[in-house]
């Protein structure tokens, strides 16, 4: 009996890691892979099984919104969260208009560029600097003519009803020139402000689990802008919550959502 049990509890192990094993393990097992060997339910079935070449290319692409994008950027008009006033009665910090690292998201889920779109193809000859779509790419699970498909992930250009992006940190008080001071509104974790490798400084809030006073992927990453009024300093993108390389998280959040975990690093509550 006793050796039956033990065998039992072996192979309910060995399932177990079986199963682990077919977790993700890298970008290209999850939805960020659109090429032919994507498993999500939006991917090429035709035309590349590269990855990394929807988002970015080693030569002759977009700078200044994310490491060499191979998309041109979205001229779309959005509507930002606040902008009508009626988002939000406590919104106290000064909202720009979409850029940074949020408008390289945007290209693709604004839903008015199609996903193959790409500056530089794959291959030789593939370079177009206006931006086009490869001859011979075909989609599973797009939207017409390769667009982002209708759904939580296609924001449109309406974003009042998403979590506000280009929005000075914490109401303001941080700045390039006084990294220090503390945050206007209270209902927010102080961030955090260095410079990791010995580059720029940068902002960012330390999360659970981390080690503190030292920026990680898995802490909350705010972005400088310099049209604040108050002058350049930390601004909350979509790269702050989102991780796109991220493969171990829903929806490429940096850290686990649970008990919220993710929400509660930014806002006192």
């Amino acid at each position: 009996m006793g050796v039956w049990i033990a065998a039992a509890g072996f192979a309910v192990f060995a399932a177990m890691v079986a199963d682990s094993a077919l977790a993700a393990t890298s970008i290209k097992d999850t939805k960020h892979n659109l090429g032919t060997t994507g498993t999500g339910t939006v991917h090429l079935t035709a035309g590349t099984d590269e990855v990394c070449v929807f988002c970015h290319t080693p030569h002759g692409g977009q700078i200044g919104t994310a490491p060499l994008w191979n998309k041109n950027l979205p001229a779309t008009v959005y509507q930002l969260y606040g902008s009508t006033g009626g988002e939000s009665a406590t919104l106290d910090g000064q909202v720009l208009a979409v850029g940074s690292v949020s408008q390289a998201c945007l290209s693709c889920h604004d839903g008015t560029q199609a996903m193959d779109n790409m500056i530089n193809a794959p291959g030789s000859g593939g370079y177009n600097a206006g931006g086009a779509r490869p001859a011979g790419y075909t989609w599973t699970g797009a939207g017409a003519d390769g667009l982002m498909p209708a759904g939580i992930t296609n924001l449109g250009a309406d974003l009042r009803n998403d979590h506000p992006i280009g929005v000075q940190y914490c109401g303001g008080g941080p700045t390039l020139a006084s990294p220090g001071t503390a945050c206007k509104d209270p209902d927010f974790v102080a961030p955090q402000n260095g410079t990791p490798g010995g580059g720029p400084l940068a902002f960012w809030v330390d999360t659970s689990g981390g080690t503190a006073g030292t920026r990680e992927k898995t802490d909350m990453i705010l972005y400088r802008r310099s049209t604040f009024t108050d002058g350049e300093g930390p601004s909350v993108e979509c790269g702050s919550c989102h991780d796109p390389h991220n493969y171990t998280n829903p929806t490429f959040l940096r850290i686990a959502n649970n008990t919220s975990n993710l929400c509660l690093s930014c806002h006192v509550k």
